[in-house]
């Protein structure tokens, strides 16, 4: 029998690794495929989407290491958009025949989402189905506060610069993919050359600086420390993520490869310098926080 999850799973944080778990879990299940779009309804709901925290291809990844045997990317367009909560399943049924889905209790599918997991079960009953309701997962975060797994809470954590705690929404560090290309090149004149990595799309912490892992295309693993912002010190600039790695030589050409950078912790906001040697004071002194 196959199970399938309906969602958008950006992140795949541990709420949405818990419906997969949760999906393996039953005994007659041989298959559990994850059912996601092409992009984010609010693309067409609303003219706009959030911000993502995870690729496409990321996001298929992350699902294949929580246990899903495969994932169905639906093309979004206003035609499945549109159609009543009924009309949604009846047609899924045909492209994917499962007997069984597992979603969260705040599942919303259908025109105008107006249908829940209550939907889901009528409709299971007409059909032949079964649905299985997942609890809401909870996370303890650094200030003691438990909180739901959830992207758009994920999104907020980044959007003030907690990293710490969006890694424990996650269940991994928050990670930017992209190349690395050229930038202003300062950072080698001042003694701590960085990659200028481009986020390809991802969200971007708030601007500051961060310890973070970095990892290369070979998978070597690096520690490092990254600055996002404008380079208040120089002038307005456009916003970038610049990382200087710790331990590696500074003839290593980066520039065209592509680095995977994982947020670990905050060290500090951006700050405008009164002379470059203050800058470079500073910089010293990240690099040795993020190497303690």
């Amino acid at each position: 029998m196959d199970a399938i999850l309906i969602g958008n799973f950006d992140g795949v944080h541990l709420g949405h690794q818990a419906l997969v778990r949760l999906a393996r879990e039953e005994a007659d299940v041989e298959s559990v495929i994850a059912v996601t779009f092409d992009a984010h309804p609010l693309t067409l709901l609303r003219g706009a989407a959030p911000p993502l925290l995870t690729l496409p291809t990321d996001r298929s990844n992350l699902l294949r290491a929580a246990g899903a045997s495969r994932i169905e990317s639906l093309r979004l367009d206003d035609g499945l958009l549109g159609r009543s909560p009924e009309a949604f399943i009846d047609w899924l049924r045909q492209r994917i025949p499962f007997g069984l889905i597992v979603e969260g209790t705040d599942f919303r599918f259908g025109r105008a989402r107006s249908g829940d997991v209550r939907t889901l079960e009528a409709i299971g009953a007409r059909l032949g189905f079964r649905t299985r309701v997942a609890e809401q997962v909870e996370v303890t975060l650094c200030d003691g506060n438990v909180v739901p797994a959830r992207s758009s809470l994920v999104r907020w954590l980044l959007e003030v610069g907690r990293v710490a705690d969006a890694a424990r929404v996650l269940g991994r560090p928050h990670e930017v993919v992209g190349p690395v290309v050229r930038g202003a090149q300062r950072g080698r004149v001042l003694g701590f050359p960085t990659a200028n990595v481009d986020p390809s799309g991802i969200m971007l912490p708030a601007d500051g600086v961060y310890a973070v892992q970095v990892r290369g295309a070979d998978g070597d693993l690096w520690h490092g420390a990254a600055s996002i912002g404008s380079n208040p010190t120089f002038g307005e600039q456009p916003r970038t993520l610049e990382v200087h790695i710790l331990g590696v030589p500074a003839s290593l050409d980066l520039y065209g490869t592509s680095l995977r950078v994982g947020f670990v912790r905050w060290i500090r906001g951006m700050v405008r310098f009164d002379s470059v040697e203050d800058l470079v004071a500073q910089m010293s002194r990240d690099c040795d926080k993020v190497g303690a």
